[in-house]
């Protein structure tokens, strides 16, 4: 048996500038971009990982979500605490660069952790934490 991660779900509320983080800032592939009424889902992922996505979806739109929960879920995006994900790069300098160079929000700069990896965080359009680390 063998399994990969096939798709990873993150929150996005203006999909247009999420698409421009992930699409020009990090690079990535545009796989998929569908829309139903006034919502958005946009498939990204890098380019020779065909098997690996990253949905960029319409947050809290799940019916047996309530109004509060959906307030919650607006206020942890507000402040960047409700998802991300954290992504490898070969080059993390180059990649910082690149990113920083389209404006996105910096949390941290290149830099060494006391567990072990050198990583930089950005949050996305949504807020969402994106920190990469560095491949060896």
């Amino acid at each position: 048996m063998s399994l990969v991660i096939h798709s990873v779900f993150l929150p996005a509320d203006d999909h247009d500038r999420s698409l421009a983080f992930y699409r020009d800032g990090l690079g990535f592939e545009v796989r998929n971009d569908v829309g139903y009424g006034d919502m958005r889902w946009i498939t990204v992922g890098p380019p020779g990982q065909p098997q690996t996505s990253i949905v960029l979806h319409p947050p809290a739109v799940d019916p047996g979500i309530t109004d509060a929960e959906r307030r919650t879920i607006a206020e942890l995006m507000a402040k960047g605490s409700y998802a991300g994900i954290v992504l490898g790069a070969t080059d993390l300098a180059a990649t910082f660069d690149r990113l920083q160079a389209t404006g996105a929000e910096v949390v941290q700069e290149p830099a060494d952790q006391p567990y072990g990896v050198r990583d930089c965080a950005f949050r996305d359009p949504a807020g969402n934490m994106v920190r990469i680390n560095q491949l060896t």
